[in-house]
């Protein structure tokens, strides 16, 4: 994992790239094609007639905008249906998504969760067909819901709801979760429960989490009414600025694209419009460390389930931008 020196440079460039902060010399997102974006292309033009059947469909297709934590988007695994050449490039679009501090590691945890079947055990589609401005791709598999869209899908981060997990060793995880490659993204959420005071306590802690269920998990509350926790306006200036960390550690899995997008969405709606829950429900061991968290807004849910092993739902989106119909 990188330093927390290299993770603040990383939100700060992606963040120049989408017009949050103005740093000079700063990297942009723009500065070269998306890798994967690009791969994509590629892997559409090299399937078979055969092989788009079962993987090809509308843009509009409802299958499109679907989100869970084990699933497969279609029924054919990649290793028994794909060539080694489209197994390699699903692959390579898989790990470019993320970023390069991250992506090895995220790959272990999709090649560990998937057991024997590793990452060929994963499944893809296709919708629309890339250069018309309409396309996405859906890579699925357990603990994972990933989207490659080319900024196809309006208003949305990541292209729409994705989903991210890890059980590292067993499906009843220790507290302290030893291995699990998101577990620090807690850690620091951590952090920042322990600088709030007795009463800003009370206002942060929640009994229960929101259950899962599919893509009702990341339904937005546009409309910013009842979200759970915390205000972020109610934080001292210490404090907001260690929520604004948490984010940096949310993001820093992914490539500066998609971060700096995120960026731009949450920041129009304002990070003081946001809610940090902490679930008292879900202690494991009792030690007082939360392990399943939440910060939400009216464009945003990043729902961190840790018990009993990382769940994690996002969605990120304008929310002035009416959602796509189901």
């Amino acid at each position: 994992m990188n330093s927390p020196v290299s993770r603040r440079r990383f939100l700060r460039q992606a963040m120049a790239a989408s017009g949050a902060l103005s740093l000079p010399g700063a990297l942009t997102a723009a500065s070269k094609p998306p890798v994967s974006e690009s791969l994509v292309t590629t892997l559409f033009g090299s399937l078979t007639e055969e092989q788009r059947k079962d993987l090809c469909f509308p843009f509009d297709h409802p299958l499109r905008r679907k989100v869970d934590n084990n699933w497969h988007v279609t029924e054919p695994i990649i290793r028994d249906f794909l060539t080694a050449d489209q197994q390699q490039m699903v692959r390579e679009i898989f790990l470019n998504l993320h970023s390069e501090s991250y992506r090895n590691e995220v790959m272990k945890q999709v090649v560990h969760d998937n057991g024997a079947g590793g990452f060929g055990d994963s499944s893809i589609a296709l919708f629309g067909e890339p250069g018309t401005g309409k396309f996405e791709f859906v890579l699925t598999s357990r603990h994972v819901t990933r989207r490659c869209d080319g900024d196809s899908v309006a208003g949305k981060a990541f292209g729409g709801p994705i989903f991210y997990g890890h059980a590292a060793q067993g499906f009843n995880e220790k507290p302290d979760h030893p291995g699990n490659v998101y577990w620090f993204q807690a850690k620091r959420a951590n952090e920042v429960f322990a600088m709030l005071d007795g009463k800003q306590r009370e206002k942060a802690l929640v009994l229960q989490p929101r259950p899962e269920r599919g893509n009702a998990t990341v339904q937005l509350r546009r409309d910013g009414v009842g979200l759970e926790g915390i205000p972020v306006a109610d934080l001292a200036s210490d404090q907001k600025a260690h929520v604004l960390k948490v984010l940096e550690d949310l993001l820093m899995p992914f490539r500066p694209e998609d971060v700096a997008e995120s960026m731009a969405l949450i920041q129009k709606v304002g990070l003081e419009k946001h809610s940090l829950a902490f679930y008292k429900g879900h202690d494991i061991g009792e030690d007082g460390v939360w392990d399943t968290w939440q910060l939400e807004g009216p464009g945003l849910v990043w729902h961190f389930r840790g018990k009993p092993h990382v769940h994690t739902w996002v969605h990120i989106a304008d929310p002035d931008v009416p959602d796509e119909a189901a």
